[in-house]
Parts: structure tokens; C-alpha cells; sequence
């Protein structure tokens, strides 16, 4: 019997009743597995207006039920690991490591929610005049709501609802339609933890649910996360109906390599950033630039590991590497490959007709390396979202600098050197909003903010750290002047000395 997912609304399951369902396939077997509800305007509407409810009482509780609600939701997050993992794995094919990992992350922006109460101190000026002072304060905003995409089903709506309940909002959150059950997994654990019924909803489906959220009156707030043609489409249709968006968008993340650098720990790098979770990640490395002389010796460095990953199936411990998470997406990527040699790229390795024995209906695909890419090739202008890495060839730093900054994506770059100074000046530099050197995935912890610039964010708002909470709250300042006591009317006295 194939499992249905359903909303999560209100507290409880809600069957779907638009009577239209979208199929969840195993990308292991290419097999569909579940099929998942989605919601027509009217369920829509009715997970906002059960946040708009709750938002009465919710959005006025103390901050102390809210963390202390917020702490019993980290220990049934980190107790029910496995079984989140498990179902990431089932849905979306990547191995369980990596979805545990992908948990892990998520539970810092947890951690970071259960402290909230430093963030949300206000500020105070007094004497600012005669017997007046000046404070200032920060306000839920009330219904916001979460777009998440299938590459990050548990990560990336985390980055987003702990902080916005934490704060005082009630959250409508819409996950992929590929790989749905984490998301109301999540919901259940939420209200274990004593979550009140209608602060977090969840409302699967397509276009229909998105396009209700962007227009409906009573959301104040959007984050995205995904592509970035929908990154600006959620950009442009929220701001246009008066919301607070925050839109984070594609990449095409570099990382340039010095002469001077490691080569092992470069081309170590440059394979598990390329390769992991089969590349479908916004901070993937999908662009290695070699500086000088290094190229060949870079390459056949990158190619001997990549050689190596073993792919299979998600739950088997052995894989290092799973499918992706549809046929259609793995086709997509081969075109990438397949095409890559006629627009003057070297093919390295072609991993375009791979599979797996036993699994031969899975959405498989290999590791492909490209080397000496043009930049006018496809493969290097879009966001490829698989297991292929592309390597340019320049001659000078100040070459790889402004090639990467011609690129529309800024989302996370990095450099490979033992120059502190050459480093330094490529943070300055670069056009991009995350940095790494020395590091490939240059993901902030949950106290920084993950964001990047041009193509690869919409919005004036980073994610999590102390851009979430600026975007989940509203400031207010009041400006107060109370009489002294000692200039009461005559005739009434409150206990105050008056020869003060």
C-alpha cells in the first residue's frame, strides 16, 4: 500500500482534499513510494488562519515558555536523528551520513533559537532629555512563511522556523513536494515538545500553494530557498503584496587555487565539495580555477579520489555517494556532460552512464570531471545541482579574481594558498557572500548568517543568525517623559522627599 503524506495543520493531520497528489519515487529504485497531498487555496488558507489564531496567544507568551518549549524540541530532535535521517534517505537518496549531517546543522539554528533571548534584548538611552528617555524594542511580525527546497528537506526549514517561533511568529511552512515527510515529521516532534496547536503548520503541493502564500493578506513574511529564477519570481510576487522576503537563489561557487597551495588538501577538497550529496547543494564546488602551472598536476589529483567514491544506495552503509533525487534531474545533469566536449571542454571522467547493479531503475549518474572549461560553456555558466565539477585554467590570481566576479552568482567562494596575504586580499575582493580559505564549504555555524550576493539572494535579509532575527521581528522605539514626583499638585502626597 503506497504511504500518503497529508498536511499538518492546526496541531494534527489533515487529509488532503484538493484530490490532487504528486508521487515521492525511492531514487534508489526509481519506485514511487508515497504519494503526497497537495493543497488546494482553501487548505492554504486554512493553515494561515490557524496561525493567525494561534499568533494571538503565541505571539504574546513569554520568552521563557517559548525557549523552554524550543529546548524539549532540540532533545526529541537529537533523540529521533536516525529515524529524520531515514526518511531523507528514503525520499530524497542521499546516504545516511549526510543526512545525519544535514540534521546536525539544522540542530545548531535550534541551539541558536533556545538562546534567543539575547538576540531579542532591546536597547535604552536615558536622560536623553529632561526626565525623558528613549527605548527600543523588537516585535514578532505574526504569520510568516517557509518555501524549502528537496536537497536540504530537514536543514533548511530548520534554518527558518526556530527562529521565526522563537521570536513570537506563528509559521506556515510549504516543503518540497519530492521528499515531504521530514517536514511533518519535524511538526510532530514540534508538538511533542507542548508546541501549541496552529504556531507551525505545514501545506504540501505546487504552484498553487506557493502563489496562495505570496498573495495572501494576513502572511507578513517569505523565505525562500531554491533556484534562482524562482528565487526572484518569490522576490518580485511577495514584495508586490507588501511582504518581508528574504529569496536565497542559485550559485556557481568557485574555489581558486594558488600555486603555492596543497595540491592533496586542494584536490581533497575540491572532490568532497563537488561531489558531495551527489553535488545537489547550493554550496557545492562546481568551478575549480587553477592558477599558472598546477592545472594538470590538479586534475589528475582530483580525478585519482574521484575515481574512488563508491555510489549505491543510501541506506547502505558502504556508500559514499547516493542517486539524485529524480530521472528527470539526472537527465538534466547528463545533457551537461554529454554536450560538454562539443562546446570545447576536456571530459575527464563521464559518469553519464553509470549505474548500479540490482538497481538498475535508480536515478544513478557518475562522477564526471571537465577540464579546461570555457567559460562560455553551459556547463559552467549554469547551476548544474549534480556530481560534476568543472576545472578553468588562468594565469594570474588577478585573472581568477575577475573571472569570478563576472560570474551573475555570489553565493560562496573560496581560495587554496599558504599566502595569508594573497588570501586576505582575495576576501576584500571577491563577489561573493561567503568566504572560505582553506575551507571549501564555507557554510557559517548557525551564529553568523548564510547569505550571498547578485543572483544568489533576493531580499535585504541573509538566513539564521542575526539577520533571521532581524527579519522575524520589527523594530519599535518609544520615547517616554514621566513628571517627577516632586512637581505633584499641591495637596497630594506620594512619599517623596522634596528637598531632592
Amino acid at each position: 500500500m503506497t504511504k500518503i503524506v497529508n498536511h499538518w495543520i492546526g496541531g494534527k493531520t489533515v487529509e488532503g482534499a484538493s484530490g490532487t497528489y504528486g508521487p515521492v519515487t525511492d531514487p534508489a529504485t526509481g519506485a514511487v513510494t508515497t504519494k503526497v497531498a497537495f493543497a488546494s487555496v482553501d487548505e492554504v488558507d486554512a493553515a494561515v488562519a490557524a496561525a493567525k489564531d494561534a499568533f494571538v496567544t503565541w505571539g504574546q507568551s513569554s520568552l521563557a515558555k517559548r525557549t523552554e518549549i524550543l529546548f524539549r524540541f532540540r532533545a526529541l530532535l537529537d533523540a529521533n536523528r536516525d529515524a529524520i535521517a531515514e526518511l531523507i534517505t528514503a525520499e530524497h537518496g542521499k546516504v545516511h551520513s549526510d543526512a545525519l549531517g544535514e540534521v546536525a546543522r539544522g540542530l545548531e539554528i535550534v541551539d541558536l533559537a533556545c538562546g534567543i533571548t539575547v538576540q531579542l534584548k532591546g536597547e535604552l538611552s536615558t536622560q536623553v532629555a529632561s526626565r525623558v528617555d528613549v527605548s527600543s524594542i523588537r516585535q514578532p511580525l505574526g504569520v510568516v512563511a517557509g518555501i524549502t527546497p528537496f536537497n536540504f528537506p530537514a536543514m533548511v526549514p530548520m534554518w527558518m522556523f526556530p527562529i521565526a517561533i522563537a521570536t513570537g511568529n506563528t509559521f506556515v511552512l510549504k516543503p518540497s513536494e519530492k521528499d515531504p515527510s521530514a517536514s511533518v515529521k519535524l511538526a510532530e516532534l514540534l508538538a511533542e515538545a507542548g508546541l501549541p496547536d496552529g504556531v507551525f503548520n505545514v501545506v504540501h503541493g505546487d504552484k498553487v500553494a506557493v502563489d496562495r502564500l505570496l498573495e495572501h493578506p494576513d502572511v507578513k513574511a517569505v523565505s525562500f530557498v531554491g533556484s534562482t529564477p524562482i528565487a526572484r519570481y518569490i522576490h518580485t510576487t511577495a514584495a508586490a503584496n507588501h511582504k518581508r522576503v528574504q529569496a536565497l537563489g542559485g550559485a556557481k561557487n568557485h574555489m581558486l587555487v594558488l600555486p603555492d597551495a596543497d595540491l592533496d588538501a586542494a584536490a581533497d577538497a575540491a572532490v568532497s565539495a563537488a561531489y558531495g550529496s551527489a553535488g545537489e547543494r547550493c554550496m557545492a564546488i562546481s568551478a575549480v580555477v587553477a592558477v599558472g602551472s598546477i592545472g594538470d598536476e590538479l586534475v589528475e589529483k582530483i580525478r585519482e579520489r574521484a575515481e574512488k567514491i563508491k555510489i549505491g544506495p543510501g541506506n547502505d552503509p558502504t556508500s559514499e555517494m547516493g542517486p539524485l533525487i529524480t530521472k528527470v534531474h539526472r537527465d538534466k545533469v547528463a545533457s551537461y556532460v554529454s554536450g560538454a566536449a562539443a562546446e570545447g571542454a576536456e571530459v575527464v571522467l563521464d559518469g553519464t552512464g553509470y549505474t548500479v547493479e540490482g538497481f538498475e531503475d535508480g536515478h544513478w549518474i557518475g562522477i564526471s570531471l571537465l577540464d579546461k572549461v570555457p567559460t562560455s560553456a553551459k556547463a559552467y555558466q549554469d547551476e548544474i545541482f549534480g556530481p560534476v565539477l568543472c576545472v578553468l585554467r588562468v594565469d594570474t590570481y588577478e585573472e581568477g579574481v575577475a573571472l569570478i566576479n563576472a560570474s551573475p552568482f555570489g553565493n560562496g567562494t573560496a581560495i587554496f594558498t599558504r599566502d595569508g596575504g594573497a588570501a586576505r586580499r582575495f576576501q576584500l575582493e571577491i563577489e561573493a557572500g561567503m568566504v572560505g580559505v582553506n575551507v571549501p564549504i564555507p557554510v557559517p555555524v548557525g551564529y553568523h548568517s548564510f547569505g550571498g550576493w547578485k543572483d544568489s539572494l533576493f531580499g535585504d535579509h541573509h538566513i539564521y543568525g542575526n539577520d533571521g532575527t532581524h527579519f522575524y521581528t520589527r523594530g519599535k522605539v518609544v520615547t517616554t517623559r514621566w513628571p517627577d514626583p516632586a512637581d505633584a499638585p499641591s495637596g497630594v502626597d506620594l512619599g517623596f522627599p522634596r528637598n531632592h
